[in-house]
């Protein structure tokens, strides 16, 4: 843990976080107004795997793999997801650094609380480890395996739980941060 808090703190000026939060959203925004949209021509509604926070079984991929088609499956492998393999990488990244530099504005980036931190990493994990089986259910489709899909939604939803999870704390610093400002300042203007 000494290593991982070595290294947060090594990158914990504003300018570095904020660079990162941006680049992460940027990627994000692309995938929600290009690569999605394209592979979403193909599924007449239907939601992608990755979509899912809550979850698909072995029926609905199925269903939307057929629904796809060839093209739409090969624009979702060779579009979407290789653009989703580095976003990952940059949510788990730049969250963590911003949920640090929140942390450390509080005075808690003590052991305890720097545990927090590790919530986009595991996130971004799950997500990789979730992207490398739609991967694989659309590189074997047809032929697909029930145990790969529960797997690849086991992660989907480690992913949106971790997802949520650090959204969810992020908020709670903010408010705490905005609180511990506010009262400052009441108390120094009195």
């Amino acid at each position: 843990m000494k290593t991982f808090e070595k290294i947060i703190r090594n990158h914990l000026q504003g300018r570095k976080v904020l660079l990162l939060f941006i680049v992460a959203n940027i990627v994000y925004v692309l995938m929600l107004t290009v690569t999605i949209p394209n592979v979403m021509e193909h599924t007449e509604g239907m939601k992608l795997l990755d979509m899912m926070p809550m979850g698909y079984d072995s029926e609905y991929v199925n269903t939307l793999f057929s629904t796809l088609g060839q093209t739409g499956r090969n624009t979702y492998l060779y579009l979407q997801i290789p653009i989703d393999m580095v976003y990952p990488l940059l949510f788990g990244i730049s969250f963590s650094l911003l949920l640090a530099y929140f942390l450390n504005k509080l005075k808690k980036l003590k052991t305890p609380f720097l545990y927090l931190c590790l919530l986009p990493i595991l996130a971004a994990t799950a997500d990789y480890a979730e992207n490398i089986g739609i991967i694989t259910l659309l590189n074997h489709y047809p032929e697909i395996s029930k145990n790969t899909i529960m797997i690849t939604n086991s992660f989907c939803l480690l992913k949106s739980s971790f997802t949520t999870l650090s959204f969810v704390v992020l908020i709670f610093i903010l408010l705490t941060l905005g609180i511990k400002s506010f009262r400052k300042l009441k108390s120094s203007s009195a």
